[in-house]
C-alpha cells in the first residue's frame, strides 16, 4: 500500500467516524451546548468543514475558487473558528447545509489527497496568511487532518454523552 493510499483510508475512516457520530443525534439538539464543555454538535460540523479546507487542500494545493463558491467558508470560519463559540453558529446554518457543505468538503479533500503524488507528500505545505501550527509537509499537513478530526470526534462522543444519550459503538454485550 502506498502512502497516498494509507492517507486515504484513514482519512475515509475519520470522515465515516464523523458521520457515525452525527447520523444518531436527532437534529433538534444540533444546536444544544453540553455543560461544561462549550460545543455543541453544530458548531463541530462548522469546524470540521473549515478545518479539513485548511489542513487537506489549502495547505496541499492552494485555493480551489469553485469549492469557495459552493461553500460559505468566511461565515464558517467566522462562526465554528478556532477562537469562537458555539453560540455563534447556533441557527446560522440548517442540518441540512451541514450534512451538504460536509460532505462535499470530505469528497473535495479525498480528491485532492488522490490527485497527490508520493512525492508531493515530502515537499513543503503552500504558503497561508497563518502559518500550519504543525506541518512542514504536506505530508504532515494530510496526516494532521485525520488527527484532528479523530480528536473532534472524542469532542463529538463526550457532548453526545452529556446532550444526547452515550454512542452505541456496539461492543456492549447483550443482557
Amino acid at each position: 500500500m502506498t502512502t497516498i493510499e494509507v492517507l486515504l483510508k484513514q482519512t475515509k475512516q475519520a470522515y465515516s467516524w464523523v458521520h457515525k457520530l452525527k447520523d444518531t443525534v436527532p437534529e433538534e439538539k444540533w444546536d444544544a451546548i453540553a455543560p461544561g464543555m462549550d460545543s455543541s454538535l453544530s458548531w463541530q460540523l462548522g469546524h470540521q468543514i473549515i478545518s479539513i479546507y485548511y489542513h487537506t487542500i489549502m495547505t496541499t494545493v492552494g485555493h480551489l475558487p469553485e469549492l469557495l463558491e459552493t461553500i460559505d467558508l468566511r461565515s464558517y470560519t467566522k462562526l465554528s473558528g478556532y477562537d469562537t463559540r458555539p453560540e455563534s453558529v447556533a441557527g446560522k446554518f440548517s442540518p441540512d447545509q451541514l450534512r451538504k457543505d460536509l460532505k462535499l468538503m470530505e469528497d473535495k479533500s479525498l480528491e485532492v489527497i488522490a490527485s497527490l503524488t508520493e512525492e508531493d507528500l515530502d515537499k513543503p505545505v503552500e504558503p497561508t496568511k497563518m502559518p500550519h501550527p504543525v506541518a512542514i509537509t504536506k505530508f504532515d499537513a494530510i496526516d494532521w487532518n485525520i488527527k484532528h478530526t479523530m480528536w473532534h470526534c472524542g469532542q463529538m462522543a463526550t457532548w453526545k454523552r452529556m446532550v444526547d444519550k452515550p454512542h452505541d459503538y456496539g461492543i456492549r454485550k447483550p443482557e
